[in-house]
């Protein structure tokens, strides 16, 4: 059922040699010279790949930063800089705001080091080396083994594994599977959890366009914002303390003042979340006709609340302004996928690929009757899959109070099991978060939301996975009433719509407080639920799902082996990739083609006075006026804001550095156009862009905007452009 390394890597090499899709790939850095070098040095590239992944002296790879576990980030300067996206360090910006001091309005710089505000649980990893444990991993599996069986010996291998890896108490290692369980890389990292915030822009600049322009070209954001990772005097990963010291890395990027043209090569580095190239025209099928419709409609639904109440209180759209903007990235993602999907006829290519696939079997090939099962299968758990996203973007996402009831769960547990002493133990750290939990909650808005999506929850779904108490027959409502009474009435008797009403609870004897908390109807209701939700929705889509996901492995496999003039590379996972390309303009629809580039005067052409997406502050109206772009300003003397590559990216690579053919800065990842948006699924070389902010804005920002130059100083700004035309 797996690939011993070598025969991978021949196969690469096939696939190398026999075509090229500049722009399309997510490559392991490890495997850049065995397999991507040569092709990469033919795009543009100066550098080496031994300057980009090394663990015998420093390299790219040890500027790149896993920020939070969810976003990427880059070391800038010799004293630990770390540059993001503002979106990925929003949650922080936002925690440090308040109405009389709002970071997210006014942004935020410190002057010096003392003035960095430090941020409780936010971490930078480094990856320090990468090994191919495959055969290790798949010791023991063998042909015909259920998907349990292989599970627990894998899962069992995984274990000895990693007791083989000496660490420091500041690592880890993690194990993750490629080319869906056919190869398996371990990754040795280090972990800083030490990180403050340095910078931010004010969101008129770091959000600019905010939802009208997500996932849009041409963009004008300047979506960055800065942090520094301290260590210990050592220099090694320590918890916070005032007496930490800025990090020095192993290496930094330098920044390249020399701005892109048309054609450059671009190379992304970073982590992205999730692709799944490789799946079956039934899977997309599924995706576009069943799930992405439903989600789509779930998160508009809740959208249009937090919309309202939003617009009518500053303090209510402090307090949401993050909730809303997680909720809006991936509804206005799901709907540029689907439109992408359909725009590229994404079924239509697989139905002609599978075509082919089924017509280079052999017959008495194991592979016969491979897509028919993966047909059926995703036929099975269509029903399945549609009420368990109905139920996690509802229970689990859009409803904040649903989703506060499993932190009470674990305190309920933790009596029922342990009595009071671990209930007390628990009670502690329930109180931490629910202290966090209340400062950005508004039990209106909730109850609204909640109205409104439990009736379509009811309206959507099949009546088996309605559980009784939900039935409108058995409430007395009519079929065409809405839940809005009901939830209403719930949260009016409900003792945690306020946190002085959960402390009151939690102020009692824990046998009281634990009853209190199972008495409580929106915890009963949320309980009870989740235990339908279990039975009836998540097992039996779960153990379908253990069948679909041996059969992609094996699918995935086949492929490999059937397609040996086709080049592949592993899905995103959360592990660190690289992926090139060059900067490039793209045609999205007919009589429409857009240029790589953006300038200031497109922000100026949107500004609209006293708009909260497109508002422009008096300062940069008057930097605009007087045309101040200093050394940052373009050959033409405009200021470059945004621009486009082909380079295949994804969720994760929010904050990833966009690096020249000489190894430096020259632009930060964080978005992808709308009509590509499917190249998590599709990827199309016709469409698919990744949106990065020059950083000649970011410094621009930072100098001439914010006043911030000390910051700039500790950068190193480089012309390689210049150094090489000189030579020739």
């Amino acid at each position: 059922m797996f690939f011993k390394s070598k025969f991978i890597l021949s196969l690469f090499l096939v696939f190398i040699l026999s075509t090229s899709y500049a722009g399309e790939g997510m490559w392991l850095p490890q495997l850049l010279k065995l397999l991507n070098e040569k092709e990469m040095k033919t795009m543009g590239m100066k550098i080496s790949a031994e300057d980009i992944y090394s663990v015998n002296k420093g390299s790219l790879k040890d500027a790149i930063v896993h920020f939070g576990g969810f976003c990427t980030s880059e070391i800038i300067s010799s004293n630990g800089l770390l540059l993001t996206n503002h979106h990925c360090g929003f949650n922080a910006i936002q925690s440090h705001s308040t109405v009389q001091n709002n970071l997210i309005k006014n942004g935020f710089w410190a002057k010096n080091n003392s003035e960095e505000l430090p941020n409780a649980g936010l971490t930078a990893t480094f990856i320090d080396y990468i090994d191919d444990v495959t055969l290790k991993v798949m010791n023991g599996v063998k042909e015909g083994m259920s998907a349990v069986e292989r599970q627990t010996l894998v899962d069992k291998n995984l274990s000895e594994i990693r007791k083989t890896y000496r660490l420091e108490t500041y690592q880890d290692v993690i194990v993750k599977p490629f080319f869906d369980g056919n190869q398996y890389f371990a990754f040795v990292t280090t972990i800083y959890k030490d990180v403050r915030l340095v910078g931010a822009p004010p969101e008129s600049i770091g959000k600019f366009g905010s939802d009208t322009d997500n996932w849009v070209w041409p963009r004008h954001t300047g979506d960055f914002s800065l942090f520094r990772i301290y260590a210990g005097k050592d220099n090694k990963p320590a918890e916070y303390s005032p007496d930490n010291v800025p990090y020095t890395p192993k290496h930094f990027l330098p920044i390249s003042l020399d701005g892109v043209s048309a054609g450059d090569f671009t190379m992304v580095f970073g982590f992205p979340a999730k692709t799944n190239q490789y799946l079956p025209s039934s899977a997309i099928t599924q995706i576009v006709k069943t799930l992405n419709p439903a989600k789509i409609a779930i998160r508009e639904t809740s959208l249009k609340i937090m919309d309202k109440y939003m617009r009518e209180d500053e303090a209510t759209k402090i307090k949401y302004a993050s909730k809303y903007a997680t909720i809006a990235n991936y509804w206005k993602k799901w709907i540029g996928e689907s439109q992408g999907l359909e725009k590229t006829d994404a079924i239509k290519k697989k139905l002609d690929y599978e075509a082919e696939f089924q017509k280079r079997l052999k017959p008495e090939s194991p592979y016969q009757n491979l897509l028919k099962d993966l047909e059926n299968l995703f036929r099975d758990i269509d029903s399945y899959a549609l009420a368990r996203d109905y139920y996690s973007e509802i229970v689990q996402r859009n409803v904040e109070l649903t989703t506060y009831m499993s932190t009470l769960k674990r305190l309920v547990s933790a009596y029922e099991k342990n009595g009071d002493k671990e209930y007390k133990t628990q009670l502690e750290k329930v109180k931490e978060s629910s202290i966090t939990f209340y400062k950005n909650f508004d039990s209106q808005i909730d109850q609204e939301k909640f109205g409104a999506l439990l009736t379509m929850y009811v309206n959507k779904l099949d009546k088996k996975f309605i559980p009784e108490y939900l039935r409108r027959e058995n409430l007395g409502m009519s079929y065409d009433e809405t839940f809005d009474q009901m939830v209403r009435d719930q949260y009016i008797l409900s003792s945690f719509t306020t946190e002085k009403e959960a402390f009151d609870v939690f102020s009692l004897e824990p046998a009281k407080a634990v009853a209190a908390i199972k008495s409580d109807p929106i915890y009963a209701l949320a309980s009870q639920w989740s235990d339908f939700y279990n039975k009836e929705i998540s097992t039996p889509y779960n153990n379908l799902r253990k069948e679909i996901d041996l059969k992609l492995e094996m699918y995935t496999k086949a492929q490999l082996e059937v397609f040996k003039d086709k080049r592949f590379y592993p899905d995103a996972n959360s592990t660190m990739r690289v992926t090139y390309g060059n900067v490039k303009g793209y045609e999205p629809r007919d009589a429409v083609e857009y240029e790589h580039v953006t300038y200031l005067d497109g922000v100026i052409e949107k500004y609209i006075p006293g708009d909260y997406e497109f508002d422009v502050s008096p300062k940069m109206l008057e930097l605009y006026k007087t045309r101040d772009y200093g050394k940052y300003a373009d050959k033409n003397g405009k200021l470059p804001v945004c621009f486009i590559g082909s380079n295949h990216t994804s969720q994760g690579n929010s904050g990833s550095p966009a690096i020249d053919a000489y190894g430096n800065l020259i632009g930060l990842n964080f978005d992808r156009v709308w009509e590509g948006t499917m190249s998590d699924i599709n990827y199309d070389a016709s469409i698919c862009r990744n949106i990065m902010v020059d950083v000649r804005y970011i410094l621009w920002v930072i100098d001439k905007y914010a006043g911030a130059g000390h910051l700039v100083k500790e950068m190193k700004l480089v012309h390689p452009k210049q150094k090489t035309n000189k030579k020739k």
